[in-house]
């Protein structure tokens, strides 16, 4: 068999039939090498090209330059440019052409250049033909993207599926610096020759801007059991290149650009303690959230300025935040760190409490005066057990008995008015308030509605501390109330029957606490009490609470209330139930011959195949 198998004079044979690999292609070239005029030869591009000039001549319509088909292997075959046909910034496009190639192999093996003409041994195939008629008639059009034709033609063979091809194609792609990423594509080759011959290119053609251009491909290529190369190779260079070049990966779109290039900055030192912490504070990555907070409170001494603390301590992330809190005992300020205790993220309070402690003061007697200024003589008092409008979910004021409107979206009620030192800040989905950039907190002898102090008190708190949080429940605050109720479930001195009536609470957080607090003990709840709230009139938050605390309890109970909710219009609830019914096993205890079980699985029949029914019901000794 030769070479390039053939192939390339069969599909010459099969141009002009219907449905061939170029019949619905560039109409002008089919008639010239259908007829057998001067072009249709395989070593003859003119003639085609002058029969397409002829045609243009005389007025026929004359197509833009453009893909045989819609295919882009089509298109590249035609003699389209790379960038007409891929996306050259988008590292998928190449990986993507690299299948594709393979794939069209398979079915359509006429498009792809042989052996014999990548190495330069024979006439042109059918592809390069029409390729080289387009390319002229674009360089006489004044085509401002006209270039030349063998470039797209070696991005097909540098893909091949035969590797002799692909290596061949790699000696004269060093001409082509378009062709540079499929070079770090086959720098990952499965053929070790090939990969070899592309790693020696790669080496020698990789700059640090084709390094800082192609990061996105080599990264994406490094995840595959060979491209490990690359990555090391992308490293060496960036390491010779100016701290300074690194700038357009600190802010790509892709996440392990930037990861590979703030790793690479801390290890070698490109970024300034103060680069490092606005970098903590405002990339949305966790990863370079830790390493550079980490980075920057290492290089943390006591002559450090604002220009390195301040974004750190005003970061929205807590990862910064609390290196930040740290930082502030090493740069001997560690009496500024009492302001975090109420902060709203945990891992910011405990670093806050240690650096506290540190400099010998006790937080425990701090938290304690800020919840007792938070209790009812302060903020007022509530009835927790007076059962809200179910159809509105609007709670009462304690002094003046108005209703108040939930927010928007959230369904919490609106802060009343208080009059403070501090400005606040909501926090988005949690209704906490802070102090806008210093985190400070609470102050003696000012009520200030800080929900971090309620959790901080049980975060270090005893079980007699717990005296503090009951009277929390009744806090015109939505936040407050949430964590007074997760606080007391943190002391472990819950009681159901004093959390109950929160399970009607008019704001979702308060309700979710309060669901995850009763939770182990859902089978002291009444369950009709429950089953009453899966009603649709009931807000969506209640609705969900109580088909959780249903479903953990025992018996038919988790049955009914799931079988209740299959046919509701929420979605999420809905499919909820469903697999819940599948879950569900008849537990022991459970007396054999329920007509209930029976009837509430008679409406599950579409859940189960009829074997499976059978079985459930022959669990719970019905249906025999």
């Amino acid at each position: 068999m030769r070479e390039d198998d053939g192939r390339d004079e069969g599909a010459v044979e099969r141009l002009g039939a219907p449905g061939g690999p170029l019949g619905d292609g560039l109409d002008v070239a089919e008639p010239a090498l259908e007829r057998g005029a001067p072009g249709a030869a395989m070593g003859d591009t003119g003639g085609v090209a002058e029969s397409v000039g002829a045609r243009r001549a005389s007025d026929a319509p004359l197509r833009e330059v453009r893909a045989v088909t819609e295919s882009t292997v089509e298109r590249l075959a035609s003699g389209v440019p790379l960038r007409d046909v891929l996306d050259v910034g988008a590292p998928g496009s190449w990986t993507d052409l690299d299948v594709a190639v393979r794939a069209s192999a398979r079915y359509r093996p006429g498009l792809l250049p042989g052996l014999a003409w990548v190495e330069g041994r024979s006439g042109s195939t059918v592809s390069s033909l029409i390729a080289a008629a387009v390319g002229r008639l674009r360089r006489e059009r004044g085509a401002e993207d006209a270039v030349e034709s063998v470039e797209p033609l070696l991005a097909l063979a540098l893909c091949h599926p035969d590797g002799r091809v692909r290596g061949a194609a790699l000696a004269r792609a060093r001409q082509y610096p378009d062709l540079l990423p499929l070079i770090v594509v086959r720098a990952a080759d499965w053929a070790e020759p090939v990969r070899e011959t592309a790693r020696d290119l790669l080496r020698e053609l990789l700059d640090v801007d084709a390094a800082v251009a192609l990061a996105p491909l080599i990264l994406l290529v490094g995840r595959r059991g060979r491209g490990d190369f690359g990555v090391r190779l992308l490293g060496e260079v960036l390491r010779r290149a100016p701290g300074a070049r690194l700038g357009p990966l600190y802010g790509s779109a892709d996440r392990a650009v930037r990861r590979f290039a703030h790793r690479l900055a801390v290890a070698e030192g490109f970024l300034s303690p103060a680069e490092l912490a606005r970098a903590a504070a405002r990339d949305g990555d966790a990863v370079i959230q830790d390493l550079c907070a980490e980075a920057a409170l290492k290089t943390v001494s006591g002559d450090v300025g604002d220009d390195v603390l301040r974004p750190l301590l005003t970061a929205r992330n807590p990862r910064a935040r609390s290196c930040g809190v740290t930082a502030l005992r090493r740069a001997g300020r560690a009496a500024e760190a009492e302001r975090f205790l109420t902060d709203r993220s945990a891992v910011v309070r405990a670093c806050a409490r240690y650096v506290v402690r540190r400099l010998g003061t006790d937080p425990l007697p701090l938290y304690r005066a800020w919840c007792s200024e938070l209790g009812p003589e302060a903020g007022g008092e509530r009835e927790t057990d007076r059962a809200r409008e179910p159809d509105t979910g609007q709670a009462r004021e304690p002094e003046t008995g108005h209703a108040r409107k939930p927010e928007p979206e959230t369904g919490q009620a609106r802060e009343p008015e208080l009059e403070t030192d501090q400005a606040r800040e909501p926090e988005r989905d949690t209704g906490q308030a802070r102090t806008p950039e210093s985190g400070q907190g609470p102050e003696r002898g000012s009520f200030v509605t800080v929900p971090g102090a309620v959790i901080g008190l049980a975060e270090c708190g005893e079980r007699a501390d717990a005296v503090l949080l009951w009277p929390l429940l009744a806090h015109p605050v939505p936040a407050v109330r949430a964590r007074a109720v997760a606080g007391l479930r943190l002391l472990d001195v819950v009681d159901a029957g004093r959390l109950r009536p929160l399970l009607d609470d008019p704001a979702p957080g308060v309700v979710r606490e309060t669901g995850l607090a009763l939770l182990p003990s859902a089978q002291e709840l009444p369950a009709d009490w429950l089953m009453e709230r899966l009603g649709e009139r009931w807000p969506r938050h209640v609705r969900v609470a109580a088909f959780r605390l249903l479903s953990a309890g025992s018996g038919i109970v988790p049955l009914r209330a799931a079988v209740e909710l299959l046919e509701d219009p929420d979605p999420k609830l809905r499919g909820w139930a469903e697999q819940a019914v599948q879950r569900w096993h008849p537990p022991a205890g459970l007396p054999s011959g329920e007509a209930e079980v029976e009837a509430l699985l008679d409406r599950c029949t579409h859940l189960f195949s009829s074997y499976v029914l059978r079985r459930r019901k022959w669990e719970a000794g019905v249906g025999r």
